[in-house]
């Protein structure tokens, strides 16, 4: 199941609302403190799919002097018969003859293979280039290198904005702070490309420098700093310890580094005495598979659901009605009340969390409250297979389904507890979680466990 959250990649793929690329709505209401990164070019991935594996296959096309694969021959009714060949070449003649400009003949071919993947339909399934690939895996391990800054763009300005520093990274380093304005990277103009592509240029080779030229507006002072790119690895999980000994966990991501971050944080909870856990999944737009499973089992008790196998966290069905089970008994689970938090862009792997606490909760086996609004809908898998030349394709193999057997896509997952989210501090300060209506209505929620 794959990984989904910010730039680069929200330009491939349709993802759930984003509240910072709507500048009048972000004037209406101020996004809780975790989701501030939603819509960042820090190192992301596409949102609202899970990846269930990088699988390794190989096609190869015709079209560009390459041997045939199987199902791609130019024979009979396959896919490549001779009269789309025959097309192909007329079309290209006509370009050729009348296209206004040069053109890249590799992007042309890049289209040929990107249009096939978009032949199906289905806005998850994808072809990558191997540098759009790259960026993917960098997302899905939270681990690059470039200077560890999220970055915002205004919908319609295209102002980059810097909207989180990471601690310990070579922006903090260089002295920059939240709150600044890229004017340039390099020779490029901010405001003249989208975030993804800015990105790439910020992100380089280990040990290098990118130039940039930023405005600090508390300060009306305009400079330029060279800040060199290190491995940088982010954080997917955040949290602390609130009242009454409730630990509240927010969750950006699930990305190949998550499943450890959430259990060191969550070890030194216990350790401090954790009476309750609230995680916070809003924004969340999922991630791997095998990261919601691993967090998810060192949740639950090793507990039998239906004829499935004891721990099943999610279960998997292809076409052929071929089904996989994911989740499995690692020896732990915590026993307080827990509390979880969705919205309408808690995406794929992200209700495989919500889908398996609600199961196991309406077995009797735990106690698990959902707090906040219908989450998004995607009850669908991809699968990633790699290419020979690095190129990639993504394709939607199977459907998911909760343990008690429910496929939540196109419908999602309904709160136990609906609350629209309303922030009741000023819209125009720092994020502060006491104004967070949703958030202190799960603490309320928390406290009645207790």
């Amino acid at each position: 199941m794959d990984n989904e959250n910010l730039n680069p990649y929200d330009q491939m793929m349709p993802q759930p609302d984003d509240p910072d690329k709507n500048s009048e709505k972000n004037k209406e209401r101020k996004k809780h403190g975790f989701a501030a990164g939603v819509g960042v070019g820090v190192a992301a991935g596409a949102a609202g799919t899970i990846v269930i594996a990088i699988v390794g296959v190989f096609i190869y096309m015709a079209v560009f002097g390459h041997t045939l694969g199987e199902g791609l021959t130019t024979a009979g009714n396959e896919l490549l018969d001779s009269s789309t060949v025959s097309k192909v070449d007329e079309l290209k003649s006509y370009i050729d003859k009348y296209y206004y400009d040069d053109y890249d003949k590799e992007e042309l071919q890049n289209g040929i293979l990107q249009g096939l993947v978009e032949g199906l339909g289905d806005q998850y399934s994808l072809y990558y280039t191997a540098d759009d690939y790259k960026q993917l895996q960098e997302a899905t391990t939270g681990t690059y290198y470039g200077i560890g800054a999220a970055l915002k763009q205004d919908a319609d300005t295209k102002q980059v904005t810097i909207k989180k520093i990471y601690s310990g990274t070579p922006s903090e380093e260089a002295g920059l702070k939240e709150g600044d304005e890229i004017i340039s990277v390099g020779d490029t103009d901010a405001t003249s490309e989208e975030l993804s592509d800015l990105v790439k240029e910020i992100r380089g080779d280990e040990g290098t420098t990118v130039h940039l030229k930023v405005y600090r507006a508390s300060t009306d002072e305009t400079f330029e700093v060279d800040v060199e790119r290190k491995n940088v690895e982010l954080p997917s999980v955040e949290g602390q310890m609130l009242d009454n000994g409730v630990a509240y966990m927010q969750i950006s991501e699930f990305q190949t580094n998550t499943a450890q971050q959430f259990g060191d944080m969550l070890d030194g909870f216990e350790n401090s005495g954790m009476k309750g856990l609230i995680v916070d999944l809003r924004g969340n737009p999922g991630g791997l598979v095998t990261a919601v499973t691993d967090i998810v089992d060192r949740i639950l008790p090793a507990e039998k659901v239906g004829d499935l196998p004891e721990g099943t966290v999610v279960y998997t069905k292809d076409k052929s009605g071929h089904t996989e089970t994911y989740g499995q008994d690692d020896g732990k689970q915590i026993n307080c009340p827990i509390v979880v938090l969705v919205d309408k862009n808690s995406a794929s792997a992200s209700e495989i969390f919500a889908g398996a606490m609600k199961d196991y909760t309406e077995d009797g086996y735990i106690d698990a409250t959902l707090v906040g609004t219908t989450t998004f809908g995607k009850g669908i898998v991809q699968t990633i297979y790699p290419l020979e030349d690095g190129d990639a394709v993504k394709i939607t193999t199977s459907k998911y389904y909760t343990p008690n057997g429910n496929n939540i896509h196109g419908v999602g997952i309904d709160p136990d507890v609906e609350i629209e989210y309303e922030y009741t501090g000023d819209k125009n300060a720092d994020y502060d979680m006491q104004y967070d209506n949703q958030l202190q209505k799960a603490i309320e929620v928390m406290n009645e466990k207790l």
